[in-house]
């Protein structure tokens, strides 16, 4: 929708005709901008969508922040073990640019994973020791081994996996889904984030609100993020000695005052707060059974296992979302630190992996025991790869190695992708993409298709330009992802 839409649809009459004096400007402003400055509006502010069936109705994004290694986990490459501590040849690099941690070394000698590897399903998917867990479900997984990105450090790298560009201020993919489908549930919000907290905290990457903000979309579409400790929300809750009933006067005063200030300036985002105010105290009496996980069967932590009894751990945010997703939440966002692997490979990896490898596998077998799959996509991934060549000491049993966005691996399971699908195919090296490649628009497409969404006909109008996930770029869905 354009700006002039937006602001016009929410003003009184009152603020329409005090402003008279400025209609036949406006009115001339209308018909250069060739009929996009509308004064009045009466579509609606959400987009009529879905554009045709969806297959999947929420989404669970696990997100890895720093970069899991493609090579040591799904990217199995054997024959880099005849490499080793050889120096990765010109004609694979071709050129490519390194980062400022890496660009400095005399060599780039390679490092083969030390992990052994085992074929699993239908499809024989190579998976690392690491992950027994995780093997036991590939049949349920869509594997993407040649997704590629132009960004080589984090901040422009996360923000290009979660908004589609390099350059801040966009919304999120979380918030498009807000604004496109809308909430399943009036007492929670439509977008929630949970940060979970790695058993290793060796290199942590900065994690803040700018990666689940809403952008030029309205306030509302922001994800909220849950706390691990203390109140779920911050300020949720009364304060003490303040009862129910008081905060209820406190709110209704409150959007008095805020509909007077409607009235007088007319600003949408007048509107946006006192929805968020109401939403508040609405969850005051949602959130506290949500996140009452003590109360699940001991089968429940048989799947995700035991750590899922400890508020902050990625297995504890595995099962509050499913708990998410079961009471309507369209979109959950999970973030796990800590997958920067400059260095200490062999002492880093196992934790990581254990953090996340049992509690991915429950959250699958969980969402079908409560007839969630289905409808839920869960995507699992970081912000882009690992170089096959050693950063700093190398032996074989530990190494590092530096960021790398020419080639990494994500999956994708249930919510109507298809499972047993191995997708791209990387070079004996795992640094060039010889077969099928996804670019994060192609990837940020098909989620949308899965949603219903057509992409490209999914825009909100901003500053005078059509702006959409996808950008201008070109881009496609990938129709062997999808079941």
């Amino acid at each position: 929708m354009n700006p002039f839409d937006s602001f016009a649809q929410l003003q009184t009459r009152r603020q329409f005709l005090g402003r008279g004096r400025n209609v036949l400007g406006t009115a001339a402003l209308a018909s250069l901008l060739g009929g996009t400055g509308r004064l009045l509006a009466n579509s609606s502010e959400r987009p009529s969508l879905p554009h045709f069936a969806a297959k999947a109705k929420h989404i669970i994004y696990l997100h890895m922040v720093g970069g899991p290694s493609q090579m040591d986990l799904f990217d199995y490459k054997p024959g880099m073990q005849d490499w080793y501590d050889k120096d990765l040849p010109d004609s694979i690099r071709q050129g490519q640019r390194l980062t400022t941690m890496t660009s400095g070394q005399a060599r780039f000698p390679i490092a083969p994973s030390k992990y052994r590897f085992a074929q699993h399903g239908r499809n024989g998917m190579w998976i690392s020791e690491l992950l027994p867990w995780t093997a036991r479900c590939v049949d349920d997984m869509a594997f993407i081994r040649s997704m590629h990105t132009e960004a080589i450090n984090h901040e422009p790298a996360i923000t290009a996996m979660q908004t589609g560009n390099m350059v801040g201020g966009r919304p999120c993919l979380g918030s498009w889904v807000s604004y496109g489908l809308g909430s399943l549930n009036s007492n929670l919000p439509t977008f929630v984030v949970l940060v979970a907290q790695p058993s290793n905290k060796e290199q942590l990457q900065a994690i803040s609100g700018r990666l689940w903000s809403s952008g030029y979309l309205s306030g509302e579409h922001a994800g909220v993020s849950f706390r691990s400790a203390g109140d779920p929300i911050l300020f949720i809750n009364n304060p003490a000695g303040v009862p129910t009933h008081i905060r209820r006067r406190q709110l209704d005063g409150l959007r008095e005052l805020n509909e007077l200030a409607h009235a007088e300036i007319g600003d949408p985002e007048t509107h946006t707060r006192i929805q968020q105010f109401e939403m508040a105290f609405r969850m005051q009496a949602s959130v506290p059974e949500l996140t009452e996980v003590q109360n699940e069967p001991d089968s429940t932590y048989q799947l995700y296992g035991d750590e899922a009894r400890k508020p902050g751990t990625f297995a504890h945010s595995a099962l509050l979302a499913r708990r998410l997703v079961q009471r309507g939440v369209r979109f959950v966002q999970i973030y796990h630190n800590n997958w920067d692997h400059h260095a200490n490979v062999g002492g880093r990896m196992p934790s990581q992996c254990r953090d996340v490898d049992q509690p991915t596998y429950g959250l699958i077998q969980d969402l079908k025991r409560h007839g969630l799959f289905e409808d839920t996509l869960i995507i699992w991934g970081g912000e882009f790869g690992r170089t096959i060549y050693s950063q700093g000491g190398l032996t074989r049993d530990n190494y590092g190695r530096d960021h790398h966005p020419r080639c990494f691996t994500m999956w994708m399971a249930g919510g109507g992708s298809r499972g047993g699908m191995i997708y791209g195919q990387t070079d004996e090296f795992s640094y060039n993409i010889v077969e099928n490649p996804v670019h994060i628009r192609d990837f940020h497409a098909t989620i949308l298709h899965l949603l219903g969404i057509q992409h490209d006909r999914f825009t909100v109008r901003v500053q005078g330009l059509d702006a959409r996930l996808t950008g201008v770029e070109e881009c496609r869905i990938i129709p062997e992802l999808i079941g």
